[in-house]
């Protein structure tokens, strides 16, 4: 276990994204941030000065400089550079998805395990305060409803929209069902892409639970709606305004009129902060990430059983 110094990190691929991941670790007082790498010369110049770090092109050029990393490149990268990394002892968190292919993510799974190093997959949403704030009041849940809807950008188009953005609900919502894929019906159309924009998908899980999830990258406004059904509550979070409600089931005995509701603010955060400090802490003491490689599979087997049917 590495103790006192700081940890020697890297960020490869600083365009939108990998530029605040070197952000988060140049302010960050558990980090040294050695280098930032982006085949955009110019681009990566750019974030180093800023940052008063160094800049390079090649990301092997970290290779003994660095104890973990940062991949945010393009996903058709990502099995490449984490697999080199990994062997080559570093400790990697990937952005999401892990991978593209599912053989290639179990490839890297295995190899992380292999080498005993760390491998974490940038599902940010797991990190969101709404989430944490909540995930102990989710039990059980047996309907699920999720609204991810975004007005489109660049970024994000090498994947179809369930890769993009409704791998993020999927993953949350493995993390708290916590039950075997049992059945997925999906439909989705392509609208400004040569891949689908728009997709609903119904996941049947083992347990009974249902969960109805919609995303959309063609929308004329942001929305990041999820509710939850469950025995004993209705629980409904908007990530956006930072609000919850729960409405409690009442007693045995009591009416419909003594259902009790209670209204939640979230308290602004910062989830990409968190998920990198709790990288740096798995790092150092060796713990298993929240959201392992093995988590990251897991919400990509589900994300593929689901662009099957598109």
């Amino acid at each position: 276990m590495m103790t006192g110094a700081k940890i020697l990190v890297g960020v490869v691929g600083v365009g939108y994204l990998g530029k605040f991941h070197a952000e988060k670790y140049a302010a960050s007082n558990k980090a040294t941030l050695v280098g930032v790498v982006d085949v955009n010369e110019e681009r990566a110049l750019e974030i180093a000065k800023n940052l008063r770090t160094q800049a390079l092109t090649d990301y092997r050029q970290l290779f003994g400089q660095v104890q973990c990393v940062s991949i945010a490149v393009p996903t058709q990268l990502h099995y490449r550079i984490a697999r080199d990394f990994l062997e080559a002892g570093v400790d990697v968190l990937v952005e999401k998805p892990l991978t593209p292919d599912i053989a290639e993510a179990r490839d890297l799974v295995d190899l992380a395990q292999a080498k005993q190093r760390i491998l974490q997959v940038g599902h940010l949403e797991r990190f969101n305060p709404a989430i944490r704030r909540l995930e102990s009041v989710i039990k059980e849940p047996k309907f699920v409803e999720c609204h991810r809807l975004a007005p489109f950008v660049d970024r994000g188009t090498d994947v179809d929209v369930v890769l993009d953005l409704m791998i993020h609900d999927i993953d949350v919502i493995a993390s708290l069902v916590r039950s075997p894929v049992k059945r997925v019906e999906a439909v989705g159309v392509p609208v400004l892409t040569d891949k689908p924009d728009i997709a609903n998908a119904r996941i049947a899980f083992a347990d009974g639970c249902i969960a109805n999830v919609t995303s959309s990258r063609v929308s004329m406004k942001r929305e990041r709606k999820v509710r939850f059904f469950q025995p004993d509550a209705y629980i409904s979070i908007d990530y956006d305004q930072r609000r919850a409600q729960i409405f409690h089931k009442p007693p045995p005995g009591a009416g419909w009129l003594d259902i009790r509701g209670e209204n939640i603010e979230i308290k602004e955060g910062d989830a990409l902060a968190d998920e990198i400090d709790s990288f740096l802490n798995c790092v150092r003491t060796r713990a298993l990430p929240l959201v392992s490689g093995l988590e990251g599979l897991r919400a990509l087997e589900i994300a593929s059983m689901i662009s099957s049917q598109l």
